[in-house]
């Protein structure tokens, strides 16, 4: 008989239960805000030690609470007990303040646009596993991030090493001085122990905010004979989709990037001259010159994305996601090509010489044009809709929320004053967006340099003194793109990984990023197409390129020693060398979301004024709409909310790039006639 049959006995519960296995769920609301009500199970009959299987798929299978659950949803779980019984339980949880009532309202209309987002095509015909599988796992100490689990170790493995077990065999028994639990299994597989029993099984540091942490060691490996699922902490598989959204990008980056014969590559030298100002006319009508115009679009895509979504990608994918990153980038070049030469071309001027232009404008006159002006009307209302959604979720509040939050967590006197904080961005926000465009890009094009620069001379810096490693690194990033025994999930899931971040991080193909250009000063709309391809070369392929390799040579790839993810493994991976750095993230984050805010106040002015009418009333309407939400976004944690109007953002590509393909045969023969003008020597450099 297998040793895990008779652990009871080895406990000391060698009994079992009369009747029924009994339990019930308990709750408490914390506050009046959202996502922190704590749930846990009375245990009344059973048979030690037990095993939780939560709906949260973050709530691990050793806890019997639940915390950070949402109002006015339903938690529940599966409680196993040592004797094989088990028990389904549920609690409804009620909304009670007002932004838990919005919270509540929002997410079933969030969970109904992720639906159509991030449906996957491949898997849902069959074409691919979804399911992210691995060769191995490392089981750590559980709670081992939990202080108040004091002198936590293993008082016996009740398995030996090199054993077989089955999965959520019991195989060791912990203690702690609020008790003692089981270990379990994670898979089928040959079991190599690592830590002996006895010893302390945490390891203990000072966070940066000054308190004691403590996190699990590795405790044991499991080997597998196949590939095994991937497990989140409550046991649940995890999975790695092909969202929908991303194939819709990528394919229509690649479309572009054929249709304009590799407009990406060989455009570029000329995108470099144009951006300098070499051709530039003085007599051109606009607003902004060529480089105000990339940077005000660059202030909105470089920031967290580039910051915190490179961590996330090399967590999830390793570092060959960086590979598939720097593909989606260059095929995302030809996207912002296609957009933003429309976007000049079909823009309107007024009497005063304010531009408008962007999607709404070249859906609405290209389709015209082609005796579809009904259908192209459609897309663009419905664009314009979600970037003014979009401008005021993902563009704003999101934006305002992670500023604070930055800041909070680093000067802990600011916690609670969020909407202090939140009074004093608006001011600074209205300042410049009361100006226009031409304030705006006065702005961007000195706090976008000034920032792209740190960020990347430091990481250069970092670069160099690993220089003599730079071939290995490749390598890895190579290998890890196309090597499945090297991947968690294999090719598919690291090059969706790679694809999602970047198409998430340089907004190729949404259309946002032509609204800004087409108050570029230039009559020739091809030009200005060539001058906004550099933006996903920049934004993606250069700096995501750098934090990856950062992130590599410091030997965070995996997450470092503290298993941190996003925004802190990425500046505790530059702190690691360069300890001031971590301030100057702060700095850079905090300056990133200001001018992603003033840039996005823009696009959604003009989609307003697109909708409503130009006037100065609608103007004023609208910015003082945003300033209010960048205070909310500061102050609330408005979670679903929040998550519903930045994937408005997203949304925005589907009616953008349908019209694109519609209109890319007009922007192929603008092309072809600019390139013979060039030649020809018609069109002249000016300096």
């Amino acid at each position: 008989m297998k040793k895990y049959l008779i652990t009871p006995v080895l406990w000391g519960f060698a009994f079992f239960t009369q009747g029924q296995f009994k339990a019930s769920l308990d709750y408490t609301n914390l506050t009046e805000d959202i996502n922190d009500v704590k749930v846990w199970v009375n245990i009344e009959e059973g048979v030690s030690p037990f095993r939780f299987h939560w709906s949260d798929k973050n709530t691990s299978i050793y806890s019997d609470t639940a915390f950070k659950q949402m109002e006015g949803g339903v938690v529940s779980l599966t409680l196993f007990d040592a004797s094989g019984d088990s028990i389904a339980l549920s609690v409804d949880i009620p909304a009670n303040s007002v932004v838990e009532k919005m919270n509540a309202f929002v997410k079933p209309m969030v969970d109904f646009v992720a639906a159509g987002f991030f449906w996957d095509p491949f898997s849902a015909v069959g074409l691919y596993d979804p399911i992210v599988k691995n060769d191995s796992v490392k089981i750590k100490a559980p709670f081992g991030k939990d202080t108040s689990y004091a002198n936590l170790r293993v008082a016996e493995w009740l398995v030996n090493d090199g054993e077989e077990v089955s999965h959520n065999q019991l195989i060791a028994r912990m203690v702690s001085d609020k008790g003692q639990f089981g270990l379990y299994a994670i898979g089928d597989g040959i079991i190599r122990i690592d830590y002996p029993a006895g010893e302390d099984a945490t390891y203990k540091f000072i966070a940066k905010d000054g308190k004691q942490r403590q996190r699990g060691k590795e405790l044991c490996t499991i080997l597998y004979d196949l590939p095994y699922p991937a497990l989140n902490p409550n046991g649940d598989p995890v999975s790695q989709n092909i969202p929908f959204v991303v194939v819709w990008l990528v394919l229509g980056a690649t479309f572009f990037t054929i249709r304009m014969r590799f407009i990406n590559f060989r455009g570029m030298r000329h995108a470099f001259d144009l951006v300098r100002g070499k051709f530039s006319d003085p007599k051109d009508k606009g607003e902004v010159t060529p480089f105000q115009a990339l940077t005000t679009a660059l202030s909105a895509t470089v920031g967290l994305g580039n910051i915190a979504g490179v961590a996330v990608a090399i967590t999830l994918g390793g570092p060959g996601a960086t590979f598939w990153m720097i593909v989606a980038g260059l095929l995302g070049m030809a996207s912002k090509f296609t957009e933003c030469t429309l976007g000049l071309k079909y823009r309107e001027i007024n009497q005063e010489g304010e531009v408008s232009g962007g999607p709404m404008y070249y859906l609405t006159k290209g389709f015209a044009k082609k005796g579809m002006a009904g259908f192209g009307k459609v897309l663009a209302v419905l664009f314009a809709i979600l970037c003014v959604g979009g401008s005021f979720g993902g563009g704003n509040m999101f934006q305002a929320n992670q500023a604070f939050t930055q800041l909070s967590s680093s000067i802990p006197g600011l916690e609670g004053h969020g909407i202090t904080v939140g009074i004093i961005l608006a001011i600074l926000v209205g300042l410049v967006i009361i100006g226009g465009i031409k304030s705006i890009a006065r702005v961007t094009d000195k706090i976008v340099p000034f920032m792209v620069t740190i960020y990347v001379v430091t990481a250069l810096a970092i670069i160099f003194m690993n220089i003599g490693n730079i071939g290995e690194a490749f390598k890895d990033i190579f290998d890890g793109a196309f090597s499945p025994t090297a991947l968690k999930g294999g090719v598919i899931g690291v090059l969706i990984v790679g694809f999602q971040r970047a198409a998430f991080s340089n907004e190729a193909g949404v259309g946002s990023a032509s609204i800004a250009h087409s108050a570029s000063k230039t009559n020739e709309p091809v030009s200005e197409g060539i001058v906004a391809l550099l933006e996903p070369f920049i934004d993606t392929v250069v700096i995501c390129t750098m934090t990856a390799l950062v992130l590599v040579f410091t030997g965070f790839a995996d997450g470092g020693p503290d298993e941190l993810s996003g925004a802190d493994l990425t500046s505790q991976a530059f702190g690691s060398v360069f300890s001031w750095f971590e301030g100057v993230l702060l700095i850079a984050i905090v300056l990133f979301a200001f001018s992603t805010m003033i840039s996005w106040s823009y696009y959604g002015l003009k989609a307003w004024t697109y909708l409503f009418g130009n006037s100065r009333i609608m103007d004023v309407s609208y910015k003082l709409l945003f300033l209010t939400f960048v205070c909310i976004g500061a102050s609330v944690s408005l979670g679903a909310v929040i998550d519903f109007s930045d994937m408005m953002i997203l949304g925005m590509a589907f009616p953008n790039v349908l019209g694109l393909i519609f209109l890319s045969t007009e922007v192929r023969e603008d092309l072809a006639l600019y390139w013979n003008k060039l030649k020809s020597g018609i069109i002249k450099k000016h300096k």
